[in-house]
């Protein structure tokens, strides 16, 4: 059975300024989010970004093949209009992070983790004044006063596009250091991805893979990748 798709009907996707802001036209009409509200962004690039998605539409538009869109739509219809939740939300991993929770063995695992979990942790002590206790186990450990609050200090003071990057970002990592690392460019995000998934990593050598789960984590691999790319146009002037 066919799929209903909405067809496309314009022939010339455009950007335009308004207010300071960039708005995206089809044909001279408006692009508006699922809520109705005007797709306006912050800068010239990620409103060219999102156009281009537009122009790149074939007979039938694919939601799929545009997730800069999606993206803006999230941060204008959702985080905008719920941005002290969202800041909540995402502050909330760095109370558990799970960088801080290391495998009790075997000696291999320890290492791995270790080797790749500690200058992320080191580099959050460093550059945002935030140090966070590793225990051994996955039994809660109360984290710095201090730290959580200057965690939540560099999610707080984030625009609600950057708010939906670090959103993705966080909630596919299962990391706020890993999701704020991305964002600084402190570590390529390739390896920021699969210090993310070192332990499944480690049982898939260990036992072997899955090919759904595989499937999962692969869609997961591309969500991060975009939020970090849609963060970088988050940040353009």
């Amino acid at each position: 059975m066919s799929t209903w798709a909405a067809k496309r009907f314009w022939k010339d996707a455009t950007v335009e300024e308004s207010s300071g802001k960039y708005i995206i036209l089809l044909d001279g009409r408006l692009v508006k989010t699922p809520a109705k509200a005007t797709l306006k962004v912050p800068n010239a690039a990620m409103a060219q970004a999102i156009a281009e998605e537009w122009q790149a539409q074939e007979e039938k538009i694919n939601p799929e093949t545009m997730p800069n869109t999606r993206s803006a739509n999230a941060a204008i219809d959702k985080v905008a209009h719920q941005k002290a939740e969202v800041v909540a939300m995402i502050a909330a991993y760095g109370e558990d992070d799970f960088l801080c929770y290391r495998a009790p063995g075997p000696e291999e695992l320890i290492a791995r983790q270790s080797d790749a979990w500690d200058p992320i942790l080191a580099w959050a002590a460093k550059e945002l004044d935030a140090p966070l206790i590793t225990v051994e186990g996955v039994i809660h450990e109360n984290q710095p006063p201090d730290s959580i609050t200057n965690l939540t200090a560099q999610v707080s003071g984030q625009t609600e596009f950057q708010l939906t990057a670090l959103h993705d970002l966080v909630s596919m990592s299962g990391s706020l250091v890993i999701g704020l690392a991305a964002q600084a460019g402190a570590y390529p995000v390739k390896d920021l991805w699969d210090w993310s998934r070192l332990d499944e990593l480690w049982q898939i050598e260990k036992w072997g893979g899955d090919e759904d789960a595989e499937a999962t984590a692969e869609l997961k691999q591309a969500s991060f990748f975009h939020a970090n790319r849609f963060y970088k146009l988050a940040c353009e002037k």
